[in-house]
């Protein structure tokens, strides 16, 4: 019997996929180790205003648009960044969960992430002095396995321990703006 694993979506990822991403995954480990260099870079995605608070963003071919709600004052004509940031940690969440999965060999009929953010507006309105953050973030981790519960736990704490965005979402990180004012101007 072949063993396949699903995603939220409800389409099965066959063992196929599963060999994939644990082959890739090993791969990926291999050259890091031969050639360290190749672990270290600069991501780069572009936004560009285009309309009022309508944000075209860029990187490499994909594209996305993002915006406020009407109500916020914004076009409504793509998600707010709250929701895309929200997106970003629980899909990393979730793959990471897949990934050291396949490769521990841990069976996941479903899997599914749900992200809460508890917010208070004030700040970002200028009403308070409040922190324009959430004040807490939740993630609800609902599984579906045949293995056992410790095995789950064991495999799904290590991914955690590797995940890129729940790590940037869990530790302050150092942020620097480089402002240019007039770049194209001589």
């Amino acid at each position: 019997m072949s063993r396949t694993n699903k995603i939220t979506s409800g389409a099965r990822i066959p063992d196929p996929a599963v060999d994939r991403l644990k082959s890739t995954y090993r791969r990926m480990v291999n050259t890091v180790k031969r050639s360290p260099a190749k672990a270290i870079g600069t991501a780069r995605t572009r936004v560009r205003v285009t309309d009022g608070t309508t944000c075209e963003v860029s990187e490499g071919e994909w594209k996305l648009t993002l915006d406020l709600p009407e109500r916020w004052g914004g076009n409504d004509r793509g998600a707010n960044p709250g929701v895309h940031g929200r997106a970003a940690l629980g899909s990393c969440i979730a793959m990471a969960y897949q990934r050291w999965a396949a490769e521990n060999d841990l069976p996941i009929d479903s899997l599914e992430v749900e992200i809460e953010a508890d917010y208070d507006a004030h700040g970002e309105l200028g009403l308070s002095d409040v922190t324009p953050a959430y004040t807490e973030v939740r993630y609800i981790v609902a599984v579906e396995s045949d293995a056992p519960e410790e095995e789950v736990r064991r495999v799904f704490e290590l991914a955690e321990k590797h995940c890129p965005y729940l790590v940037v979402w869990s530790q302050p990180m150092n942020m620097r703006r480089d402002l240019r004012i007039n770049p194209d101007r001589t």
